[in-house]
């Protein structure tokens, strides 16, 4: 069975030596945060309780799985008590407003909980998982009455949220979406329709569910333009917090999954339950997108966190497997045979796994520092802020969940056959990881998302600025011969990514579905090499600290490891966008 250890160390590496968090929250007005001894306390209570209480419920969780009596929903067996302690530690309130009940952290500092929250129990994360995202839409969004009457609940964990979209017709296409909001008496509405994939839409973990859903006022345009916002609870609230009645919104069942078993993904009926319109008439997409953006940079986290729990597990089994000789002569000749971890192969999966898990956890420390910035600043730093974060989002999205899938499959080969029975817990991770490419948009979406909105639309603003600090860097990379070559090869790609972006902008102009049919393998073209460029600041950092340490020689070794094998895929990618069109759009249906 796979045992999760918290990598403080990596953890702390990344956010006091490179990323020089203290200063950060300094300066962005997170004062009480700034101190290095909280920020690590802070990081050892999460291992803790990720290790101790979450870690040991992940595999029995998928064997026993939810179940469904009528129209209420089960949860395995210890989950309800574990919720209960996460929310007696005040891990929901960690980053919500004072007002609210919060302890007004900053948000990057939930997103190094909530990595080794999904690494060690990524569908139990589920159920907290969208209760943030709803907390800040409401913040944003809602009226006063309502911040009032919702939010100190749901920032204490007393509640928990869920985000409506998805139709039985309709996934990602929500301007066909039916579900229908009929105006009632005292700014109420009834609301009636199915959602389909909801997360944690229905569990024993709280008394009461919020939902955020999505529906049409009866004289609403069409598409999207005419979707509004609205809040339904499982059980009506009246001023006071008090839940009175149950609402008309069931679980008619639950998705019987590949993975993540143990979150209940529910179907529900709305049956002219009771609801409130959030903000204004036919702006609720805008609004969703307050919770969408969020939750997709934690679909983003669970693809690195499960490379990382794969990894762990691979690593050890590779030290203990003993298997054939090297062929270079035993190893450990006072043995029946050598550890597997001596053969070129099972190296080539850990370094993949070990680049991707430390690459991406770098890569989304990052990002989540760009969400503080946007936050808290003012001005064009805001702006810019903002436009970096945009333009990160789908590729940390699609990219960390597409190498997640692909590092947890690569734990699955290391074991061999052991990897593919239950006991062992790495085809777990396989399956529970899965489903991060599909949901919160889909990774074609995301990558529709990339180049159409965040690079052509924007008339590659954002990608030049963000070469910008690249090239700016490399300056410095270079000054270490160890990185020189290194730093040399990112210059070249950053020359070529960037002509390669200008020559589809060009067959775009004469045909749209060049966009279409360039946007995925533009998006892993783009994550190698940015995750490239990560790796190149962190060998950079450890050798600054010190060339000699273990540290720095583990970050040095990884990131030649990266240039070497993995970023080179981008050649593939570029020759699939060079390819065009055609080879897809001008097959005949009846010819698949």
């Amino acid at each position: 069975m796979a045992n999760y250890q918290a990598p403080i160390d990596d953890i702390q590496f990344l956010l006091h030596d490179w990323l020089n968090i203290s200063e950060h929250y300094q300066k962005y007005g997170y004062e009480d945060a700034a101190d290095k001894d909280l920020i690590n306390a802070i990081i050892e209570e999460g291992a803790k309780f990720a290790q101790d209480v979450l870690a040991p419920l992940n595999q029995s969780g998928d064997e026993q799985g939810c179940q469904i009596d009528g129209h209420e929903v089960t949860t395995p067996n210890g989950f309800k008590e574990a919720y209960q302690q996460y929310c007696d530690n005040g891990w929901p309130a960690l980053t919500s407003e004072p007002e609210f009940g919060g302890q007004g952290l900053p948000y990057s500092l939930s997103t190094v909980i909530g990595e080794m929250v999904s690494s060690a129990n990524m569908a139990w994360g589920m159920y907290p998982g969208l209760s943030q995202g709803v907390i800040e839409a409401l913040a944003a969004h809602g009226s006063e009455e309502q911040k009032a009457r919702f939010l100190p609940y749901l920032v204490s964990g007393q509640w928990t949220g869920t985000m409506c979209l998805t139709e039985p017709h309709c996934g990602s296409d929500l301007g066909i979406l039916r579900t229908k909001a009929v105006p009632s008496d005292d700014n109420r509405y009834k609301i009636s329709g199915t959602k389909i994939f909801i997360s944690a839409g229905e569990h024993d973990l709280t008394e009461n569910i919020v939902h955020l859903v999505l529906a049409r006022l009866p004289d609403a345009p069409e598409g999207t333009r005419g979707i509004s916002l609205f809040i339904v609870p499982k059980f009506n609230v009246d001023e006071n917090g008090v839940t009175d009645q149950r609402n008309p919104v069931f679980c008619g069942s639950i998705e019987h999954k590949m993975g993540i078993k143990a979150s209940a993904t529910a179907v529900l009926n709305f049956d002219e339950a009771e609801g409130f319109l959030v903000g204004e008439p036919n702006k609720g997409l805008n609004y969703m997108f307050t919770m969408m953006n969020a939750a997709r940079l934690g679909t983003a986290q669970q693809g690195q966190a499960l490379s990382e729990s794969s990894y762990q597990g691979a690593l050890a089994y590779a030290k203990d497997r003993l298997q054939m000789r090297a062929l270079s002569g035993a190893k450990a000749p006072d043995k029946a045979a050598d550890p597997i971890i001596v053969h070129p192969d099972v190296r080539r999966m850990l370094l993949t796994q070990k680049a991707f898990a430390e690459g991406n956890r770098a890569l989304a420390y990052y990002t989540a520092m760009l969400v503080d910035t946007e936050l808290k600043a003012t001005g064009e730093r805001k702006e810019k802020a903002l436009k970096e974060l945009s333009f990160l989002t789908p590729i940390c999205k699609a990219f960390m969940t597409e190498t997640g899938h692909e590092a947890t499959n690569l734990g699955m080969q290391v074991l061999g056959g052991h990897g593919y029975i239950s006991e062992w817990g790495m085809e777990q991770y396989a399956r529970d990881v899965r489903i991060a490419q599909i949901y919160e948009g889909t990774n074609g979406i995301q990558a529709l998302d990339l180049l159409g909105r965040k690079v052509l639309m924007d008339k590659l603003h954002t990608l030049r600025r963000v070469q910008k600090k690249m090239k700016y860097f490399i300056k410095d990379a270079t000054q270490d011969k160890a990185l020189r070559g290194m730093a040399g090869d990112l210059k070249t790609l950053i020359r070529k990514w960037f002509m390669l972006t200008l020559s589809i902008a060009r067959k775009a102009g004469k045909n749209r579905e060049e966009v279409g049919a360039a946007a995925f393998d533009y998006l892993m073209y783009s994550g190698y090499i940015y995750v490239g460029f990560v790796w190149l600041q962190l060998a950079y950092t450890a050798r600054r600290l010190d060339p000699e340490s273990q540290l720095a020689k583990s970050k040095l070794a990884t990131c030649e490891f990266y240039f070497a094998r993995i970023l080179p895929r981008v050649k593939t990618h570029a020759a699939n966008i060079k390819s065009g069109a055609d080879n897809l759009m001008e097959v005949a249906e009846e010819l698949f």
